[in-house]
C-alpha cells in the first residue's frame, strides 16, 4: 500500500491555511507555490477538500481558501477521506480460493489481518488533527524557518 501524495499535500496545504488570520484568504496559486506542485493539480485538491467542508472557497480577484473548520476539529483521516474516498485499501484478489481450489470465494486467510490493520492506522488518523500538527510543528520547526513560512503567507495572503 501506498498513499498518494495528495494526501501529504492536502495536509500541509491546510497547515499552510492555519497560519492564516481568520478573516484572510490564502490563493490557491500561492499554496501550490509553497509546496511545489501544479496549480492546476492544487485547485483539484482544494476543491476535494471543500466539497468535503474542511475548506471554504472565496470567489473572485481577492479570493482564495481559508478553513471552514477549527483545527481541532479537522481531522487528518477526514483530510484522507477527502482526497482517496472511502475505499479499503485491501481487496482479495481470490488467489487463495485459486490456490487451494475452493469453492467459497469468501475465504481469504489476509482480510481479517489487513481489517484489523486498516482499522488500527484510521483510529490513529482519527485521533490526530491540524491542531496537534500543528503543536509537533511549533515543538518540532527550528524557529527561524517556521517564522520565515508565517512571513511569507502573510505577505501573500488576502483580507
Amino acid at each position: 500500500m501506498q498513499m498518494k501524495t495528495g494526501v501529504e499535500q492536502s495536509v500541509y496545504a491546510i497547515l499552510l491555511l492555519n497560519f492564516l488570520p481568520e478573516k484572510a484568504v490564502l490563493s490557491g496559486d500561492i499554496i501550490s507555490q509553497q509546496l511545489g506542485g501544479s496549480a492546476s493539480y492544487f485547485q483539484k485538491i482544494l476543491r476535494k477538500l471543500v466539497n468535503a467542508d474542511i475548506l471554504v472557497s472565496v470567489p473572485g480577484i481577492k479570493g482564495g481558501f481559508k478553513l471552514k473548520k477549527d483545527p481541532e476539529d479537522i481531522r487528518i483521516y477526514d483530510v484522507y477521506l477527502a482526497v482517496e474516498g472511502k475505499q479499503s485499501l485491501y481487496s482479495s484478489s481470490g488467489i487463495f480460493h485459486d490456490m487451494l481450489n475452493l469453492k467459497e470465494k469468501e475465504i481469504c486467510l489476509l482480510s481479517d489481518l489487513m481489517e484489523e490493520a486498516e482499522s488500527s492506522w484510521k483510529t490513529i488518523l482519527k485521533r490526530e488533527t491540524i491542531a496537534s500538527l500543528t503543536e509537533e510543528i511549533n515543538k518540532k520547526c527550528p524557529k527561524e524557518n517556521l517564522q520565515m513560512l508565517k512571513k511569507i503567507v502573510h505577505e501573500k495572503m488576502v483580507l
